[in-house]
């Protein structure tokens, strides 16, 4: 029996460690039945660090305390710091402070500077002392933008370059001819596309023409299923990526150029195959029916949401054959908007940042907004990825559906006690329809807190995934949905696509429904993956951006409150802190539950309005810091 194991009362458990830079650590229970995590104190940690899976115990008597017995897995392999040379000594200071520094074999230190970024392989774990590595990539100097960036990519694993066994495969399939055979050709039809001006693959288009008084949307979707084909190279990489990764200067896509921004881009003017969705519309925005076919289309038009926004506000000076259309798309979008409006829809007033590099290599971060053109494809899409998701359902066939299941009981109460704390009549008693948070923010329109209920409200929901089984589409107030229209950057998409043809061509669905539940596992976790990794990215671009901003002056809504001080957002999405030491003197008190810090003279509250200076770019903890003006 192991040493430590001090009493046989205390009960083992299987877990991960959180470490911390103070040297104790948390465990996370597998069983998820605890319900809590354990406390693990620094003489109790046995050699384990951040990442580990370990066998430990509760230490009986005490409510959450715990000490490790022995570790099952080191959870991380390679780490990524910054190299520091000290004497006859070297080592790697991992970005992660809940990492240890990792001491460095000469050998592979050989001409690294101090203060460079670099991937370090950990190579040994001697008791009682630093774990051992080799530098395996120099990134660049610490502190400039690029290296930084490789910094966080290379943390999150993500993969850069293609193996060539699939760029070979990639090359030889993008050859292939377009042919008619089994297809529908929609080439005399006027599909454009609608995209942001920087967009780096195109895997939608749109149709809309006029049946007497209703509307008939053709959204038409690259056929990357004609291409990737499953547990070919191509597919077996596809899925290990899951998602195409967005980054203000580069993209990491989940498929070679030769194919997604190649063969399977519905470039303007060339023939391109398609998966298409042919949809009636009456002028209420009711879909009076549907069909799934595959086509070949041909792109009229390669436009932009500005193109399509200035020609729906009467700018007809670039597609003036375009204008009929715009105006049919407004119409069709607005009546689109009103139904999903009754039937419950959540719209969430959620500001997304669109950073980019322009041609002088300036970070660039204009006010988010969302437009008109914007709001048409979204709806077009949405209807699209319903019918699909409809048209397997009524199949049988396997899919892996877009769930965003209600919102937690416990998140939910808090939600409606915040509200009720604002003098917002609300209750949560019985199930919760979408209709209910719709109504919330129908009453708290136009009232200066409608931000913080926003926000609140995003916070009390459920994180959107994907699921081999249809549990509905909480925010949509959809029974029934699913990603469609993405192939090219998202694998369920491609998924779904090779569903929908097997029901079309009366295929068996035998691998396909083995392979959803896994899929819907894998593919949930590597979006998450991907979104923290843009996440930060987008954090240290709107860093470097307010570094060139030092001493400014900008108004700004109060995002976060915490114990340590005040989060406040800028209209470019940039958020900063204030910390409590340099909020105005007074005896404040945190209220976490109601998102406030009170003191007797100065209250600060999500959603209140406040002038702010840059104070400062803190890049080692990744954090813009403000001062607030009185």
């Amino acid at each position: 029996m192991d040493k430590r194991l001090k009493d046989k009362k205390d009960k083992k458990f299987t877990g991960t460690v959180h470490g911390s830079d103070k040297g104790y650590a948390f465990v996370i229970p597998d069983d998820e039945t605890y319900g809590h995590d354990f406390f693990v104190p620094r003489h109790s940690v046995n050699g384990a660090f951040h990442g580990d899976k370990v066998l430990a115990a509760h230490v009986a008597g005490t409510k959450d305390e715990a000490y490790i017995i022995r570790i099952l897995e080191r959870g991380n392999d390679v780490v990524i710091g910054t190299f520091e040379r000290q004497r006859n000594r070297a080592y790697v200071y991992p970005d992660n402070v809940k990492l240890p520094e990792i001491f460095v074999t000469p050998a592979s230190a050989v001409g690294v500077k101090n203060g460079f970024k670099v991937v370090c392989k950990i190579t040994s774990y001697p008791k009682n002392k630093a774990p051992g590595g080799e530098i395996v990539e120099v990134l660049g100097e610490s502190g400039d933008i690029d290296a930084e960036e490789l910094s966080i990519i290379r943390s999150y694993n993500l993969e850069e370059e293609f193996p060539e066994p699939v760029l070979e495969e990639a090359r030889r399939v993008s050859k292939d001819k377009i042919l008619l055979a089994g297809r529908e050709d929609f080439r005399d039809k006027l599909v454009i596309t609608i995209d942001g001006d920087d967009t780096r693959d195109i895997d939608d288009g749109v149709s809309l023409e006029r049946k007497g008084k209703n509307f008939v949307l053709g959204v038409h979707i690259a056929d990357v299923s004609r291409y990737v084909k499953p547990a070919t190279a191509l597919d077996n990489d596809a899925y290990g990526r899951g998602t195409s990764v967005y980054f203000p200067d580069r993209v990491l896509p989940m498929l070679p150029k030769e194919l997604s921004n190649g063969a399977c881009s519905l470039n303007e003017g060339e023939d391109r195959y398609a998966m298409s969705c042919i949809m009636t519309f009456t002028p209420e925005g009711e879909r009076l029916d549907y069909r799934i076919c595959e086509s070949v289309i041909c792109s009229r038009h390669r436009t932009t949401y500005n193109d399509i926004t200035a020609l729906i506000n009467g700018d007809r000076s670039k597609y003036p054959n375009l204008a009929d259309i715009a105006a049919d798309m407004e119409r069709l979008c607005l009546a689109m908007e009103k139904r999903r409006e009754r039937l419950g829809s959540v719209n969430l007033d959620v500001k997304e940042a669109h950073i980019y590099v322009n041609e002088k290599g300036e970070i660039v971060i204009p006010p988010a907004e969302r437009t008109i053109s914007q709001r048409v494809i979204e709806q077009f899409m949405i209807s699209a990825n319903e019918a699909v998701a409809e048209f397997l359902q009524k199949h049988g066939a396997p899919c892996l559906y877009r769930i965003h299941e209600q919102p937690a009981p416990e998140k939910a109460s808090s939600f409606f006690s915040f509200l009720r704390d604002l003098g917002v009549k609300a209750n949560c008693d019985g199930d919760l329809k979408p209709m209910d948070f719709q109504r919330i923010l129908n009453t708290v329109d136009g009232r200066p807190y409608f931000a913080v209920v926003n926000k609140v409200m995003l916070r009390s929901m459920q994180k959107a995934r994907y699921s081999d089984e249809n549990r509905g589409h909480f925010g949509l107030a959809s029974e029934c949905y699913c990603h469609f229209t993405s192939p090219i950057r998202r694998y369920p998409d491609l998924f779904v696509h090779r569903a929908v043809k097997a029901v079309l061509g009366g295929k068996s669905f035998g691998k396909l429904s083995a392979f959803a539940k896994e899929a819907g596992v894998d593919c949930s976790a590597r979006e998450r993956v991907a979104d923290e990794c843009e996440r930060k990215v987008d954090d240290l671009y709107k860093l470097y951006f307010m570094a060139e901003r030092l001493g400014e002056e900008f108004d700004a809504v109060i995002s976060g409150v915490t114990a340590f001080g005040v989060f406040a957002e800028l209209d470019n999405t940039v958020e900063g802190l204030i910390p409590l030491e340099d909020l105005p003197k007074d005896n404040y008190v945190y209220y976490e539950d109601k998102f406030t810090l009170a003191g007797s003279k100065f209250t600060f509250k999500l959603g209140g309005k406040v002038k702010v200076k840059v104070a400062d770019c803190d890049l080692g903890r990744m954090r813009v810091l403000f001062k607030l003006i009185v």
